[in-house]
């Protein structure tokens, strides 16, 4: 029996780079007699799983016990804080010590498009077909998902569009507003957030947008959309890419951001705050708007003890300039991959156990499991069919660390009892109306593969930049023409190039 390559639940604090290099001691010795090792559907699995934490602590062993038993697996996770998940997965596919299962979340990053392409890990796409839950993947999640026409592992199914905004309920009702439906009256929610003291306590504490050190997942993507910007590139009828940072929408969502920052309205410190520090800043009651849909849940329990009284709307519609609504959408509803890297995975017998396993991750069961936890201790389905959580603080610790690596988010749907849950879950669906897709999300760079992560921050310094003052209008052009001669119109010969071909 193959021995495990991990503990069953490693503590953030000690995951460094020791860690990959205790792990390279063990794989020479315990391969040496897997090759005898045979497996069928109905085996006993052991499987080590590097998975992404996007919660303070790993789960215990709670849930992880209940969904071994469902699975017929013993799972050895590696959690990778979120954070931390470039600098992490980079390291260890630079080291090519890795574990049976490695969720890549990251398909723009060139390290690992790279490495999808050495062949380092498994082709997966003619197997997919042979198993209940992974042949109902679509084509358009395979299509999106692979990489020259080839599937390196088995895609996280996530809605097409998921972005938006949570804005405090409460504290528009307190100073007489309605919800923003234009970007001049999310403006003035914002100012009135900040200066109208919205929360009542007289004091002069409270920001209108919270927002964190990236550009994609914090409030600048999502303003841009508003404002009509291409989802990265886009493609005109001749076939001829144009990256979005060369559209005047991108310059008017900088100014915007930037006139929010320069009054105080965004958060001034948004350029060196994570995410659990934007999150925490919102349940604190130092903020008001919250970018992200799906946070709306990990906020109200935040809160639970501090700001009883918050109540949170979901936004969804913005109308940009030309009266229309857009959303970017991410990866056309494809979270990454869990990839079976071939050094781990030694045979095909090995990588079909796997995909079972896969597979019965996707069972309803299971995907309660991951979801909820376990029926009666977490939660509870009410007279009405609704879902609800009987205890945030056990959820979160039990089972809120499964949910992002549930391998399908789409396969099966609650009714929460939440209303705000709720409701966000309706919006996330109609987003799907209006949701601007990523040209290049199938398509290949040899540019992007090799650059890609290097030339991306030259966007988003300069942009940062410019946003905080730093640099003006001139400025930002400069720089945006380095990123071109540095790769970007490489890239986008190359993306023009991909992208005829897959046309004939």
């Amino acid at each position: 029996m193959k021995k495990k390559k991990f503990f069953k639940i490693i503590a953030v604090n000690v995951l460094v780079a020791s860690q990959l290099l205790l792990a390279a001691c063990g794989n020479n010795s315990e391969k040496a007699g897997s090759d005898s090792k045979e497996y069928s559907s109905d085996s006993k699995l052991e499987v080590s799983w590097t998975a992404m934490l996007h919660t303070p602590s790993p789960p215990t062993d709670v849930v992880l016990n209940k969904i071994e038993e469902a699975t017929n697996a013993d799972i050895n996770f590696n959690w990778v804080p979120d954070a931390s998940k470039e600098e992490r997965i980079t390291a260890a596919l630079a080291s090519g010590e890795l574990s049976d299962i490695v969720s890549l979340t990251m398909l723009t990053n060139s390290s690992v498009r790279q490495s999808l392409k050495s062949g380092m890990f498994w082709e997966v796409e003619k197997y997919l077909d042979d198993y209940d839950n992974l042949k109902q993947i679509s084509e358009e999640i395979r299509s999106a998902a692979s990489i020259d026409g080839k599937l390196y592992g088995v895609p996280f199914q996530k809605d097409l569009a998921r972005s938006g905004l949570l804005l405090r309920k409460d504290w528009l009702d307190n100073l007489g507003l309605k919800v923003p439906t234009t970007l001049d009256e999310l403006y003035e929610v914002a100012r009135a957030f900040t200066e109208d003291d919205p929360d009542g306590n007289g004091k002069d504490d409270t920001v209108g947008f919270g927002d964190r050190n990236e550009l994609r997942y914090g409030s600048f993507k999502t303003l841009s959309s508003y404002f009509g910007t291409p989802n990265g590139w886009a493609v005109d009828e001749n076939g001829t890419f144009t990256h979005e940072v060369e559209t005047q929408a991108y310059k008017d969502t900088m100014n915007y951001s930037r006139k929010l920052y320069e009054n105080g309205y965004l958060d001034k410190d948004f350029a060196v705050t994570a995410k659990n520090d934007q999150m925490d800043k919102f349940a604190q009651g130092k903020t008001g708007i919250f970018t992200g849909l799906v946070g709306v849940t990990g906020l109200l329990n935040l809160a639970e003890g501090i700001q009883e009284e918050m109540e949170i709307v979901p936004v969804n519609k913005i109308k940009g300039p030309d009266g229309k609504h857009h959303i970017w959408s991410e990866n056309s509803g494809v979270g990454g991959l869990l990839a079976f890297p071939k050094t781990e995975v030694e045979s095909e017998a090995e990588l079909k156990r796997i995909l079972q396993f896969i597979n019965d991750l996707i069972d309803e069961e299971v995907f309660m499991l991951m979801t909820g936890g376990i029926e009666g201790t977490h939660y509870e389905i009410d007279e009405n069919g609704a879902f609800q959580i009987i205890d945030n603080e056990l959820w979160q610790k039990d089972v809120q660390p499964f949910s992002s690596s549930r391998p399908s988010e789409i396969t099966h749907s609650l009714i929460d009892a939440n209303p705000a849950k709720q409701q966000v879950n309706e919006l996330i669906e109609e987003n799907a109306e209006f949701a601007v897709l990523d040209p290049t999300v199938p398509l290949d760079s040899q540019t992007a593969s090799e650059r890609g992560t290097e030339l991306e921050k030259i966007i988003i310094d300069a942009t940062i930049k410019y946003i905080m003052g730093e640099i003006d209008e001139k400025g930002f052009d400069a720089e945006v023409e380095k990123w071109k001669k540095s790769g970007g119109d490489a890239m986008a010969q190359e993306f023009e190039e991909a992208y005829k071909k897959a046309q004939k």
